[in-house]
């Protein structure tokens, strides 16, 4: 799967950063993060169900589950000081949320480097959405398999 083949709301969402000049594109990734849902209470009190992205300087944490009709919904937590990361797993969240097990499996590894964002922000920081991707899947994977 190409970029171009990316699910309609990641390719909505990739999209709008390119349309955007770099130092907007920062401020597109500040206003995602002000996006992200807190946890559901059914989930925010079993941290022992949420998964730290190591990969994330920040202190990240995902979730994700899969209903019985193979919808996929995307949970994370990422402190409001870390903007940044936080607006990565806004992202993510939003894009992966109401897709089918196999779309968010067939989403391209390299969607992080899509957006636009690789020469505003650290090398670092768009390892740890690749992370939080590839932590993602398996965790998709991993619910279908059982």
């Amino acid at each position: 799967m190409t970029a171009s083949a990316l699910p309609d709301g990641l390719a909505d969402i990739r999209d709008e950063f390119l349309e955007l000049d770099e130092p907007e594109r920062l401020q597109l990734l500040l206003e995602f993060s002000r996006e992200l849902p807190a946890l559901p209470e059914r989930l925010a009190d079993h941290p022992e169900l949420q998964e730290r992205v190591l990969e994330c300087q920040s202190p990240v944490c995902i979730i994700l589950e899969v209903d019985d009709e193979g919808a996929v919904t995307m949970h994370a937590t990422a402190p409001a000081e870390a903007p940044t990361t936080r607006g990565f797993a806004s992202i993510l969240a939003q894009g992966l949320t109401g897709l089918t097990v196999d779309d968010v499996l067939a989403v391209p590894d390299d969607f992080p480097q899509t957006l636009g964002l690789t020469r505003a922000v650290s090398p670092l920081r768009l390892a740890g959405m690749s992370g939080m991707l590839r932590r993602a899947k398996r965790q998709v994977a991993a619910r279908r398999a059982t």
